[in-house]
């Protein structure tokens, strides 16, 4: 079951697996962590998009050596909530992943994440904290990957029961 809804993600995860969360864009795939407890999203890197086969590399790479249980995947929905041209590239990301056999581990469960307005509101908070343009654009991606792997994993504590994915 490689796509799979949010909340059934807990259950497919291994002991001490943590999410991988992506904000795949056009130019850069922003790549942060989560704890294995499930409650921290950090930033982990930006990896710079060219040749599928190589950003799919990097991304198995990062998979094998983090102990990744699964992927929170960024899907940037419009603001009426439809899907656009970047929610559709989001899903042929994850398709190609799939179709070609590119995850260490084909049965690796996959979840989108309404990511909207997540790189507004990163930049938002890099310019409140004076952060200088070249910084926030060698963070900004990374940053808004975090923040949506955290909002997913805010949402996985708020719905679930204590103790239920310990």
């Amino acid at each position: 079951m490689p796509v799979c809804n949010l909340s059934e993600m807990p259950a497919l995860l291994k002991k001490g697996q943590c999410l991988l969360g992506l904000d795949p864009g056009s130019v850069v795939i922003g790549v942060a962590i989560s704890d294995p407890d499930l409650r921290v999203a950090s930033p982990l890197t930006a990896i710079t998009r060219g040749k599928f086969a190589e950003d799919a590399a990097a991304l198995i790479r990062i998979i094998r050596e983090r102990n990744i249980g699964g992927l929170v995947v960024g899907l940037p929905k419009n603001m009426d909530g439809s899907e656009g041209p970047s929610a559709q590239s989001a899903r042929a990301f994850v398709r190609n992943l799939l179709e070609r056999g590119m995850l260490p581990d084909p049965a690796l469960p996959v979840a989108f994440w309404d990511e909207r307005l997540s790189s507004a509101a990163i930049e938002r908070f890099l310019v409140e904290n004076d952060m200088s343009r070249k910084r926030r654009d060698t963070v900004i991606d990374k940053a808004a990957a975090a923040y949506i792997l955290q909002g997913a994993l805010d949402n996985l504590r708020h719905t679930t029961k204590p103790g239920e994915n310990q």
